[in-house]
Parts: structure tokens; sequence; C-alpha cells
């Protein structure tokens, strides 16, 4: 009788451990999108729209942007590296700057995609030209980043969770190649609008 008392006692802390990381993932996502979004919200309040008139296709927010997901590439990387090593603090140090510069790439992505249009009335006029295309790569690109950055909200959780060490940190990795890829694929679009301007 007592042993069937025990193995009952294993599957509550297993879930009360659970719990606490999905409340922990919960956390890093909902704050990751806050962040964000305040981001957005500074950048269009400090520096609004252009006043031309004329379609931004390279807003200087994309240059900023992607020096953001090159710096959380890098981070990412580190991260690997410390966690093969035994170092679960810079680990997991490295992995909260992955976390914050995703953040502030999705902020100023969002606001770079708000610059392409001058006006309001543009997305109604829109067409199939250079500027909705590029808009429409652009955005799928930040909606598969924003998966990106919770991957990493997720493997955060599970590293204060002491989930990762030298041996098992195969989540790290399919993290980092899953940021790395998006890393390419940035440059491929890059390249478009460059050939399209």
């Amino acid at each position: 009788m007592s042993l069937n008392c025990e193995n009952a006692a294993i599957p509550a802390r297993n879930a009360n451990g659970i719990s606490r990381q999905a409340l922990q993932f919960f956390a890093l996502a909902t704050v990751t999108i806050g962040i964000a979004a305040i981001l957005f919200w500074f950048l269009y309040r400090l520096l609004g729209k252009p006043h031309t008139g004329e379609q931004v296709l390279f807003p200087p927010a994309f240059a900023v942007s992607s020096a953001l997901l090159l710096l959380g590439s890098f981070s990412l990387h580190r991260a690997i590296f410390f966690v093969r090593i035994e170092k679960q603090r810079q680990f997991r140090f490295w992995l909260i700057v992955s976390l914050v510069l995703g953040s502030l790439f999705m902020g100023t992505q969002s606001y770079a995609l708000w610059l392409i249009f001058p006006n309001e009335r543009a997305y109604e006029t829109a067409t199939l030209g250079v500027s909705a295309f590029v808009l429409c790569l652009t955005t799928l690109h930040g909606l598969h980043f924003g998966v990106a950055v919770l991957f990493v909200a997720f493997t955060i959780s599970r590293a204060w969770a002491d989930r990762y060490d030298h041996e098992y940190n195969w989540g790290v990795q399919a993290c980092a190649w899953f940021w790395h890829f998006l890393v390419i694929v940035w440059i491929a679009i890059m390249a478009v609008i460059a050939i399209a301007l």
C-alpha cells in the first residue's frame, strides 16, 4: 500500500514542475510581446511617419532590426557554447539576451512594416506592386520570428528547470538552428528588396 502512495506522489511533483514551467513560459512570452509593443509605440510616438507622402520600401528601421537579428543569432550561439561546458549561469544569461533581442527585433520590425505604407488609404489601393510584395514577405517573416521568440521563451523556462546540460542540449540547438534559418531568410528578403529598388 505504501508503494502505491509513493508512486502517486511522483506525478503530483511532476505536475507542479510542469505547471511552474508553463507559468514561466507564459510570463516570458507576455513580457516579450509587451516589450515589443511598447517599443513599437515609442518609435511611433517619437519618429512617426515620413511626411514625404511617398512609399518607403526600405526604412532605416529594417537595418536596425537586421542588426538585432544577427546579434540574437550570436547570443544563441554563445548559449550553446556555455551549455556544452556546463556553465549554466552564462548559458541562461545568453538565452535571456536572445529573448530581449528578439523582443526588440519584433518592435522595430513592426515599426518598419508600418512605415512601408505612408497612409491608411494605401492599404485600400495596394496592388501587386513591389511594396505589397515586400510587405507580404516581411510580414510572413515576422510571424515566423514570433514563433522563434516563443521557442526561446520555452527554452528559457526549461533551462530554469535544469533540463539542459552538456549531454542533453538538443532543444537549445534546435532553437538556435531555427533562429539562424530566419536570419538567412531575412538576408534573402533584404536582397529581394535591394533588387526591387
